[in-house]
């Protein structure tokens, strides 16, 4: 069964690098019209959705700061004029911001965190689930991360607060929609070798985190697109919803 979504639109946030980007293209790949949202990074949103049209598929970049409380109708809006009514939301923009011991995050840092990795995954679901479930339903993929699970590494326990909420939202969510045959599902990276740790991580400690790593490596974004689009796809995943599916390489068990 190959998994196919002509027709449909998608949404991915945080599409510009990384495993953003790389479910952006699987998505195009299949036949979807891809919302490719950003925030700073224009030059490789524009890379993405270069690549997309020149190899036959629709894309459109989508501008928008996540980290700021925004009316985010006005965002869903904007793909929907030009692409059509988003079938399939990917909430993956999301962010450390910073490594902070306890002691040092002041209230501005909880609110970057906290809005950015938690609070544009609440407010795009608002802003899509009305229309999803008018047309008779939809789908939902959120990005949690293994530092959910397992407190993240030194400095960022905010951002491993943020994704358990993820986790816990995408299951509560899950239960609320799915009378409206919308279902919500997430996915939870380990450790993938993106832009994220290029940024907040050293190659010591990438070694190191690799070490504790069943598989032996650290995963790539690439690796991530195969469980985002079989939870998207209804003749695959039909029947699952509300689950977190982790993507670690075995570094972390529930």
């Amino acid at each position: 069964m190959e998994i196919s979504f002509e027709g449909k639109t998608v949404l991915v946030t945080g599409a510009s690098t990384g495993i953003g980007a790389a479910v952006a293209q699987g998505f195009a790949g299949c036949g979807a019209a891809v919302g490719v949202h950003y925030n700073t990074n224009a030059d490789a949103a524009g890379e993405v959705v270069a690549g997309i049209v020149d190899a036959g598929g629709r894309a459109v970049p989508v501008p928008a700061d996540l980290s700021e409380p925004r009316d985010y109708d006005d965002l869903v809006a904007d793909v929907e004029n030009r692409l059509g009514p988003v079938d399939v939301l990917v909430n993956n923009a999301g962010s450390l911001v910073g490594r902070r011991a306890t002691g040092e995050v002041e209230r501005a840092f909880y609110d970057e965190v906290m809005e950015l990795n938690l609070g544009s995954v609440v407010g795009l679901c608002n802003a899509v689930v009305p229309g999803m479930s008018e047309r008779g339903g939809g789908v939902i993929v959120n990005v949690s991360s293994i530092a959910a699970d397992n407190g993240g590494g030194p400095g960022s326990s905010l951002y491993g607060a943020s994704k358990g909420a993820v986790a816990s939202y995408t299951r509560a969510l899950a239960k609320e929609l799915a009378g409206v045959n919308i279902r919500v599902n997430a996915i939870s990276p380990g450790v993938i070798s993106t832009p994220f740790h290029e940024r907040f991580s050293t190659p010591e400690s990438l070694a190191a985190m690799a070490a504790t790593i069943p598989a032996g490596r650290t995963g790539t974004a690439q690796e991530c697109v195969g469980p985002t689009l079989f939870l998207a796809s209804d003749p695959m995943s039909g029947y699952v919803t509300g689950q977190v599916l982790a993507v670690n390489g075995g570094q972390y068990f529930r």
